[in-house]
């Protein structure tokens, strides 16, 4: 039997696959087992309520999807009253996302979502269709150090940091996440691009420019997953373009803990069920009893050793 369970920035989790925030809401319990998941990732809540951005909201691309939703959103008292009571029904944890436009709203928000039955919060400190300062603080590592640093004052439950990769320097967010006292980061949002409808003349999305996902991007956020791991201690969620057992496989060896799930779950309601049972069986025939063994488990290519003694053999 493969131990699937794996520690995640505070919070045991019985698997290793997760919702990705946007993607997911509790009405999927009508298609699947909400209890096998991982871990339950609310849609991003803000303070007040967010009609969100002008349609067109979606659009299709040619390995995958652009969005830009906008962070539609009833409130704080909406999910206090109404959204939270409906996800304590369930028995995997519940990490609650959330939003803010300022510094000081985000410490209120970390602080007024930290009651029973939420056991971690996800800060949504990067949203590629909000101007930096109006939500997207994770495009550098000041903005992001000051947002997670007075977070983590105004809490004690687990706080993931959600990066964006659009910064320039992931690298050195990741660390500054870090240094502000975040216990994980999940790398990455979605990429901001463009695309345009031909019959029209004008973008497919009504705010321009959207956060492009799907298997189109998993070599990009594989590889900043990878270079987050080799910048910080703390677990990493990997989120990016997860369709098959195998990109899960790929996002551990990389140094994720844990993956989140989006884009494949459009496509298929059932796949996030899949992909738990798949790891189950791609470990058990590969010999690996504990999936939390994979985390950062790729090897070098090619070894040191063998490239230096080829090239003493070419002289």
């Amino acid at each position: 039997m493969v131990d699937l369970s794996v520690t995640v920035g505070g919070v045991t989790l019985a698997n290793p696959i997760l919702p990705a925030s946007g993607t997911f809401s509790a009405e999927l319990a009508r298609v699947i087992d909400l209890n096998r998941l991982g871990a339950l990732v609310t849609k991003t809540v803000s303070r007040g309520y967010r009609a969100g951005n002008p349609p067109p909201r979606v659009a299709e691309t040619e390995a995958g999807m652009i969005n830009s939703i906008g962070l539609p959103t009833r409130g704080l008292e909406h999910f206090l009253e109404v959204q939270l009571p409906e996800y304590r029904r369930y028995t995997s944890p519940l990490v609650c996302s959330i939003t803010a436009e300022t510094v000081e709203d985000f410490a209120a928000m970390a602080r007024d979502v930290s009651v029973t039955g939420v056991a971690a919060i996800e800060l949504n400190i990067s949203c590629p269709t909000r101007k930096p300062g109006g939500g997207n603080f994770a495009l550098n590592e000041r903005h992001t150090f000051e947002v997670v640093e007075r977070c983590r004052a105004a809490t004690t439950k687990p706080l993931w940091a959600k990066l964006s990769p659009n910064a320039g320097e992931i690298g050195a967010v990741a660390e500054a996440a870090e240094r502000a006292g975040a216990d994980a980061l999940t790398v990455a949002n979605t990429i901001l691009g463009l695309k345009i409808d031909l019959d029209t003349l004008r973008p497919a999305i009504g705010n321009g420019y959207g956060g492009v996902s799907g298997p189109g991007i998993k070599p990009i956020v594989l590889r900043m997953v990878h270079q987050c791991s080799k910048c910080v201690k703390i677990p990493i969620i990997g989120c990016g373009g997860i369709m098959t057992v195998e990109d899960v496989v790929e996002y551990l060896l990389a140094g994720a803990s844990a993956v989140e799930v989006g884009y494949a779950s459009f496509r298929s309601p059932t796949a996030m069920i899949a992909l738990i049972d798949g790891l189950g069986e791609w470990c058990r025939r590969r010999g690996f009893a504990r999936v939390a063994d994979l985390s950062g488990a790729m090897r070098d290519h090619p070894p040191r050793d063998v490239y230096e003694a080829g090239m003493v053999g070419i002289g």
